[in-house]
């Protein structure tokens, strides 16, 4: 008797998800936990676990339909069961009848492969006329990347487009494509334009929310400043070796911006406070949203208690999120609550922005770029590493006066890191 496959709890207040990708296909067998399917939620990407080992026989959603936290996702039969055989086209039921040469079998398992492909790698195998069966993806569970697209279409011999372009178009497998038209592989014409509509993801749909309803509530300003990173770049310089061999993990710049803020927040305390209905609520701890690149979209999650902890135990914290949004596996939890954010566009070749506060909070931190500039010093024009800082925040609570003494304080712990020893 097959096993329901339901959707799990997501987290507080998470009734619903969108089926972002199927990770396994009707007749695959599925190891006990292994994931079948990924969920969209309005914070993170879940995967759904089988709850048994044996062969998915049945899919009760498509990718991008809307399930209820408990609604029976999939169904699990024992393993070496039959999924139900498809009835509409001959190429499927050739592609699951044994046969005396295995090209029925590649081809129903080429195409099922394009079939999974994400949107984006999709458009690189058509740009590139790869086949995306002969690449090896480095993704999880196998999967293609755009990265292992490109670098195939780098590697290859010129071949000919119209197979792969059939390949990826199709929604079922068919009978190879006659050989004299070959249009449905051939590049766009000079002057054609094309459009393609994709829908939002839910986690997409939640971030343009959330930020338009920052700039509709909070009165939005930015202060800006710039500092001289020469004394954190020649400290790492120093030091990094040392740091790394005794605690395993790189010194960045990261953990002085989180103890730059720390120091900062004691002396202006409403930029880790937030509005709530008519009353303040200021922290006596610092909760700092990192804003983490995720292949979905911009994640923040919290590093927890950062005025307590060291620089080793910051960095570590940031890298560990940073793998985990990496490989999609940050839950709700790792982003709940936060007081202050920081954000780092500099990562990205930024120079200067006016990042958007991450509601309830009331302030947010945006670093961007280093870069050598001109600068007067005792007198003299010198070049110095400079790097400009931005800070967002709500003038509802926070005025002008504390966001310029707050930024300066920033600028001065960056400038000279003794500060953040002796707590000046």
């Amino acid at each position: 008797m097959p096993t329901d496959v339901t959707v799990p709890t997501l987290g507080e207040s998470i009734t619903e998800a969108t089926i972002g990708q199927w990770l396994k296909a009707p007749g695959d067998a599925v190891a006990l936990d292994e994931p079948i399917a990924s969920l969209e939620t309005d914070k993170v990407s879940v995967e759904v676990p089988s709850p048994i080992a044996g062969t998915l026989s049945e899919q009760l959603f498509k990718e991008g339909d809307t399930v209820a936290v408990g609604a029976i996702l999939a169904r699990i039969g024992e393993a070496g069961a039959a999924a139900p055989a498809p009835t509409d086209t001959p190429a499927q039921a050739g592609a699951q009848a044994p046969a005396a040469n295995s090209a029925p079998q590649l081809e129903a398992a080429t195409t099922d492969a394009a079939l999974r492909l994400s949107p984006a790698v999709r458009r690189a195998v058509l740009a590139n006329h790869v086949d995306p069966s002969a690449i090896k993806g480095s993704g999880r569970d196998g999967r293609l990347t755009k990265d292992d697209v490109l670098g195939a279409a780098k590697s290859k011999t010129d071949s000919a487009p119209a197979p792969v372009a059939s390949l990826v178009e199709a929604k079922t497998p068919s009978s190879p494509a006659p050989s004299a038209p070959a249009s449905a592989g051939a590049p766009a014409a000079s002057g054609e334009r094309r459009e393609e509509r994709v829908k939002m993801t839910r986690m997409r749909q939640t971030i343009a929310t959330r930020l338009k309803d920052a700039q509709n509530t909070a009165a939005l300003l930015t202060t800006f400043n710039d500092v001289d990173m020469s004394a954190v770049i020649d400290a790492r310089a120093r030091y990094k070796d040392l740091f790394e061999k005794k605690h395993g993990i790189r010194l960045g710049f990261m953990g002085f911006f989180v103890k730059a803020v720390a120091l900062a927040a004691k002396d202006v305390p409403s930029v880790n406070a937030r509005i709530e209905g008519d009353e303040i609520v200021y922290h006596d701890y610092l909760d700092v949203s990192v804003a983490v690149s995720a292949p979905k979209g911009l994640v923040v999650p919290v590093v927890r208690n950062a005025d307590a902890m060291s620089f080793a135990e910051i960095e570590k914290a940031i890298a560990a999120y940073g793998k985990k949004a990496k490989d999609g596996q940050l839950t709700a939890d790792d982003m709940k609550g936060g007081t202050f954010t920081i954000s780092n566009g500099g990562v990205f070749g930024s120079l200067l922005s006016t990042p958007i506060i991450n509601p309830p909070q009331s302030a947010v931190l945006g670093m961007h770029r280093i870069e050598d500039r001109p600068i007067a010093k005792d007198g003299q024009v010198v070049i110095r590493p400079m790097m400009y800082l931005a800070l967002s925040y709500d003038h509802r609570l926070i005025d002008g006066r504390e966001a310029v003494t707050f930024l300066v304080r920033v600028k001065e712990a960056i400038e000279d890191p003794t500060r953040l020893l002796i707590d000046l």
